[in-house]
C-alpha cells in the first residue's frame, strides 16, 4: 500500500508564507508526476502546481510568481513553498502523486488534505 502524508498547513496573515510537504511511503517502485491541488468551500478542486520526475513544473495562473513546487526524489517528497499569500488562497490543499508500485502497475494517490487559512 502507498500513503501520502501532508504537513505544513496552518493560519497565516495575508502577505505571509507557508511551506507544505507531502511524503509518499509504502511499496513504491517509482513516482511520476506529483502535484498540489486545492479546494475552497463551495468550489471545485483545482490544480495549483505540478512537477514531473524530471523537474518540469506547471502552475495555475493565480499562483505564478508566488508559489514554488519542488521535489526530493530520494525522499519521495514534494514541497509547495507559498509566498505572498492572499485570502483567496484559503483552501484545503491536497497532495497528488502518480505512483508505480511495480514495474507495470501504477495508481493515482491522494493525501488527506491540509488546511491553509489566510486572514486579511
Amino acid at each position: 500500500q502507498v500513503q501520502l502524508v501532508e504537513s505544513g498547513g496552518g493560519l497565516v496573515q495575508a502577505g505571509g508564507s507557508l511551506r507544505l510537504s507531502c511524503a509518499a511511503s509504502g511499496s513504491i517502485f517509482s513516482i511520476n508526476a506529483m502535484g498540489w491541488y486545492r479546494q475552497a468551500p463551495g468550489k471545485q478542486r483545482e490544480l495549483v502546481a505540478a512537477i514531473t520526475s524530471g523537474g518540469s513544473t506547471n502552475y495555475a495562473d493565480s499562483v505564478k510568481g508566488r508559489f514554488t513546487i519542488s521535489r526530493d526524489n530520494a525522499k519521495n517528497t514534494v514541497y509547495l513553498q507559498m509566498n505572498s499569500l492572499k485570502p483567496d488562497d484559503t483552501a484545503v490543499y491536497y497532495c497528488n502523486a502518480d505512483i508505480y508500485y511495480s514495474a507495470l502497475v501504477r495508481g493515482d494517490y491522494w493525501g488527506q488534505g491540509t488546511q491553509v487559512t489566510v486572514s486579511s
